[in-house]
């Protein structure tokens, strides 16, 4: 579904279903370097089960016109600016990695405009090495597989591949090169940069009220749960889901991911039944 937001094309997958803002409204927000893509099971499950779903393509990834934007708060008006333009009141707002971040700071932002958040291989601070950050910036195909190195699990899927057929580390690994070929414009390293720079978190986690999803990697090596721990610990009420999987825990336990967010999903009051602000 397209979208205009400041002037520019904005696209966010609906999951196969006409989009319907009458509906319990869910985000889904991918990480750097990704598109809508990475929701790929979820969002077609969640939209055939009574959700207004959109799986955004951020600014200057996949179908969504460029500038890309450089920081993270930059990102959260951004998916303001398109509950907006899809006349969504309230949504839950679902963020992966560097999404999650962008989710977050969106709920910081506009806390009345956002009914739960679900966060997906988070951390916070989430710092960036210099040598990756310098890696992305110089040579962004090395980065990328420098990423897919640390951000599966293992390198050969066991005891099988979750999708018998195709490769879920080759898989990601394209989606990123796609995104090279799409925008040269040093994607990777902008991305990176956001997530390196960002410091509302604490802030931003000790105001959230609503109902919060922590989806974790046991496996995770790039936001290892261990490193959760201010934001877990500021957001008290928030319910810790692990599942068997590296950072990229929705090609590697798509069906984990995605029993945790229709459960959360569905446990979230509607509009109707819930309070006033």
């Amino acid at each position: 579904m397209q979208f205009d937001i400041n002037g520019l094309g904005a696209y966010a997958y609906t999951g196969g279903k006409a989009f319907d803002p009458s509906l319990p409204a869910i985000v889904l927000i991918h990480g750097a370097q990704n598109d809508h893509s990475v929701w790929a099971l979820q969002s077609r499950y969640l939209a055939h089960h009574g959700h207004a779903v959109l799986a955004v393509d951020l600014p200057g990834h996949g179908r969504s016109s460029g500038p890309t934007l450089a920081s993270v708060e930059a990102m959260a008006d951004w998916i303001l600016a398109l509950l907006d333009a899809a006349g969504v009141r309230r949504a839950v707002l679902c963020g992966h990695s560097m999404g999650s971040l962008i989710a977050l700071e969106a709920s910081r932002r506009a806390p009345a405009r956002v009914a739960g958040l679900a966060l997906l291989g988070t951390t916070y601070p989430m710092k960036v090495s210099d040598t990756l950050l310098e890696t992305a910036r110089s040579d962004e195909a090395a980065a990328i597989d420098m990423v897919n190195i640390w951000s599966h699990s293992s390198i050969a899927h066991k005891p099988s591949c979750p999708g018998p057929g195709f490769s879920v580390m080759g898989g990601a690994r394209r989606l990123m090169q796609r995104m090279s070929a799409r925008n040269p414009e040093r994607l990777f390293y902008t991305d990176f940069a956001a997530c390196n720079g960002y410091a509302n978190g604490e802030a931003a986690a000790a105001a959230v009220r609503c109902p919060t999803l922590f989806v974790l990697g046991k496996k995770d090596a790039m936001t290892p749960p261990r490193s959760t721990k201010l934001l877990t610990g500021l957001v008290k009420h928030g319910k810790i889901v692990h599942v068997d999987a590296g950072h990229q825990m929705m090609a590697e336990a798509p069906d984990a991911v995605l029993d945790a967010l229709a459960a959360f999903a569905a446990s979230i009051p509607s509009a109707d039944t819930e309070e006033a602000p």
